[in-house]
């Protein structure tokens, strides 16, 4: 599904890369609506597991934001940036169209805005590094929104180069 995208994987897709009846799909999922919905919080969780706790660690925080996003970026490379983000894909694709993966996506995206709103504030107030005329949640919501961009083109350009300036000059812009 992260590779060719929600209406692209039938039922059978699914369950011919799972290696099991496609009969067996709906005893654990009630639609395929549900599946994208546990794929999308599996790839939550992963992130929040792995490469949330960058955000939480010392340091500067504009820097620990800076860390952040270029692992993520590292991620999308690693794939030849041929995937992009998950969270992206899916609020694209599905994000006006399905009210359970909207509402999937709201709680993600709040989620991710609370980790980054809550590095943000140490930057404006602990360590000084963050600009404070800005409230750190609008701050946060507008560093992902931005990184959401760049993981778009990211794609499509099959580059770098949108990652790079989004830490080269968007967080910068952003949080100084």
């Amino acid at each position: 599904m992260h590779a060719r995208g929600f209406a692209a994987s039938g039922v059978k897709d699914i369950t011919d890369a799972a290696g099991v009846p496609k009969g067996s799909f709906y005893a654990y999922f009630p639609s395929k609506e549900a599946f994208a919905a546990a794929i999308l919080e599996h790839y939550w969780s992963d992130i929040e597991t792995r490469l949330i706790p960058i955000l939480e660690e010392g340091g500067l925080a504009q820097e620990r934001i800076t860390r952040f996003f270029h692992a993520l970026a590292d991620e999308h490379e690693a794939g030849e940036f041929l995937l992009g983000c998950l969270i992206g894909n899916l609020s694209l694709e599905l994000g006006g169209s399905s009210e359970p993966m909207r509402a999937e996506l709201v709680r993600i995206l709040g989620g991710w805005n609370e980790a980054l709103t809550a590095c943000v504030r140490s930057g404006q107030g602990d360590t000084g590094d963050v600009r404070a005329d800005l409230d750190a949640a609008e701050l946060a919501s507008l560093l992902v929104e931005a990184w959401e961009g760049a993981a778009l083109r990211g794609k499509v350009t099959r580059s770098r180069l949108p990652y790079d300036r989004f830490e080269a000059v968007t967080v910068p812009a952003l949080l100084r």
